[in-house]
């Protein structure tokens, strides 16, 4: 089995089991800005951790760029790649939130969210 078959795989399994999540999850937590005291304004901050649907979210801390994975490590890969040549800092909320900019991550995973809506539709029907 391909590396790709399993994406498509794990894609499908996040999307049939999208509308529960989303039905038992509390409201996404906002993200907060980080007090100046605890990061440096010259080290590139992004927000990584899980969305309602159970996927990744890689936000950069002002909102300048943010993306949405199926891998942990993915996430992790594009805000180092974003924060390009110097590392960034990382920090992971323990609640889920949701992405509010323009996703630059997996397009696979926009696919997957266009699926998901139609088969719900369609389930309603």
């Amino acid at each position: 089995m391909t590396l790709q078959m399993c994406e498509e795989a794990a894609m499908a399994a996040i999307a049939l089991q999208a509308p529960r999540r989303q039905a038992d999850a509390k409201r996404a937590a906002a993200l907060k800005p980080l007090d100046p005291d605890v990061i440096s304004t010259a080290i590139p901050v992004f927000f990584i951790g899980r969305n309602n649907a159970g996927l990744w979210v890689a936000r950069e801390a002002s909102g300048q760029v943010g993306g949405l994975f199926l891998f942990k490590s993915s996430a992790v890969d594009f805000a180092n790649r974003q924060s390009a040549p110097a590392r960034c800092a990382l920090v992971f909320p323990t609640e889920s939130f949701e992405l509010d900019v323009e996703n630059r991550g997996s397009f696979l995973i926009v696919l997957a969210a266009q699926a998901r809506r139609l088969v719900a539709r369609l389930a309603v029907r």
